[in-house]
Parts: structure tokens; sequence; C-alpha cells
């Protein structure tokens, strides 16, 4: 479990990088770049940059993935035996339960990745920005979206999501976890972000 852990692409990683940078040539009228700024994600915004006119990068803390507090660097299956507090706490159904060592609770995530992303599009009103972010960031995003609808389900990486926010702060789903660029890459079916078993 990553959460805040600052870990590079592996080399599968950046195979689905470019993947995704390819499938983001093709998307007209790109303004901006953002990104978290924990390498996985930056390194990802970087292959994209370098496909869209070579636009800057602007990294966003607040595009992070969930702080996991003291279950960061674990793997999961170890993790109830080695930090059963925390284990439980991310395991809980409460949104306000917040991770023992420092994590977040859902809400925090939740407050934090959709004032961030609401602020990013009031600053590029009308224009088409590429955030690049992680599964937990992209699932409370979801959950602004469609606080009343399903489940956002697995999010692969370097899926494609694409939401529309309008000036009233209406949130809509265009397209939700497109992975049609990895069809010749492929990708880790374990690789996935935003449930309760990753980061």
């Amino acid at each position: 479990m990553q959460g805040h852990m600052d870990v590079e692409l592996n080399d599968e990683g950046r195979k689905q990088a470019i993947a995704v940078a390819q499938r983001m040539a093709s998307e007209p009228n790109i303004s901006a770049i953002y990104s978290s700024d924990l390498k996985r994600a930056f390194e990802t915004a970087q292959e994209i940059a370098k496909f869209c006119r070579g636009l800057e990068v602007v990294k966003d803390p607040d595009l992070r993935e969930r702080h996991l507090g003291d279950l960061q660097g674990l793997v999961l299956q170890e993790a109830g035996k080695s930090c059963p507090k925390a284990y439980k706490a991310l395991l809980s159904n409460r949104r306000d339960k917040e991770i023992p060592g420092g994590g977040e609770s859902l809400d925090q995530l939740y407050e934090r990745c959709t004032s961030a992303l609401q602020r990013i599009a009031n600053n590029h009103i009308g224009e088409r920005i590429v955030v690049v972010t992680h599964g937990g960031v992209i699932r409370s995003l979801h959950r602004r979206a469609r606080p009343h609808g399903q489940s956002a389900g697995r999010i692969t990486n370097t899926s494609v999501n694409v939401f529309q926010l309008s000036k009233e702060e209406k949130w809509t789903i265009k397209i939700w976890n497109d992975v049609s660029h990895l069809n010749q890459t492929g990708y880790l079916k374990s690789g996935f972000g935003g449930d309760k078993s990753s980061g």
C-alpha cells in the first residue's frame, strides 16, 4: 500500500504512461496539465506533456493519494497483523475515521481533492485540462459527481476518466475508467487504485 510513499513507476507503469500519453495526444485543445507531486503520477504527467505540445506540468500536492498512515509501505495481506488498529480504520465504513499514524479519513481525502479539482476548473473555465492523480482521489471525484449513484468500481491505473465541471459547480462524468489505450500493452490485473486495499 503506497499512499503518500513517493515511489517511481516500474517498467509496466512506464509502458502504461506512454500508452495514455499517446491517447491524450489525440485529444483536442488541451490547455494545461496538472499532477500530484508524487513521482508515479508526475512521471505519467511528464509523458503526457511530451505528446501534448510540451506543456509544463503543474504539481499540486492536493492531488496526492490518500495518506494511509501506519499502513503505508505494508503489503495488504500483512497489514491486519502488523497494524490492526490502522487496518480496522482503513476498512471502516465510517467516512470520518482517520487512519492512525497521520492517515486521512475518507472525508478528509474527499474535501482535499474535490476542492483541488474545483479550484483548477475555476482557473481554466471553458478549457480542457489533464489531471494526473491516484485511484483514491478518482474515487472521491466520482462520489462528488454521482453522490447517490453506483459505486466507482475498480479504477485501473492510467485509465481515462473525463469530468465536466460547470461554473455552477455541477459535475458530470463523460467517460469512466476507459482503458482502450492499454489494449496494446495490457495492464496489471492487480494494478488498480482507489479501493480500500490500494493507494
